[in-house]
């Protein structure tokens, strides 16, 4: 009877063991199912995928300063962070797809603008917030990181995106000169 309840008690603990990482695995996703569903009839076409995830973290921006400007919102540094992780997680998407374009030569062009465009706009409220007056301390520290990874990523994402918005120019020049010589 010992041994039996033993072996149980064991099984369980190694259940439970190799059910952890698969936990600790979900992720919670900042897109909504009907924007998953968009994005998904979108795949094959770069421009109209981008301008979504352009309006996705736009919507995020806005969230996050309407949650901050709301006098009744509570726990307001944690709601801070919660809507930067999820603008972050969807900028990173956004740059995950460019390089899945540019790995597949598409010529995307329009879209790269667009996404300068917003690049720029993101960069300014994401310092808005890093400069913003009147701010506790304790409030600050809960999204202190959090900002500061999404400014470092918008940052460093500008230039690589003027570049790649440059070489989709030159590309479709080079294609252009082509097909005038034939």
């Amino acid at each position: 009877m010992k041994w039996t309840r033993w072996r149980f008690l064991t099984l369980m603990a190694a259940s439970l063991l190799m059910a952890l990482p698969s936990l600790a695995q979900k992720r919670y996703d900042p897109l909504n199912q009907k924007e998953i569903n968009d994005l998904r009839e979108t795949n094959q076409e770069p421009d109209k995928r981008l301008k979504l995830y352009i309006a996705y973290a736009r919507a995020r921006m806005v969230s996050l300063e309407e949650a901050r400007a709301n006098p009744k919102t509570q726990n307001r540094g944690e709601v801070t962070h919660e809507w930067l992780t999820d603008f972050l997680d969807i900028y990173d998407e956004l740059d995950d797809n460019i390089d899945m374009y540019v790995q597949r030569r598409d010529d995307f062009r329009k879209g790269m603008k667009e996404v300068i465009e917003a690049d720029a706009e993101f960069q300014s409220k994401l310092l808005a917030l890093r400069d913003a007056a009147n701010v506790p301390l304790e409030e600050f520290k809960q999204y202190q990181f959090v900002l500061k990874n999404a400014l470092e990523t918008v940052d460093s994402a500008v230039d690589d995106h003027k570049k790649t918005l440059q070489n989709l120019e030159e590309e479709a020049k080079k294609k252009k000169k082509k097909k005038d010589k034939e």
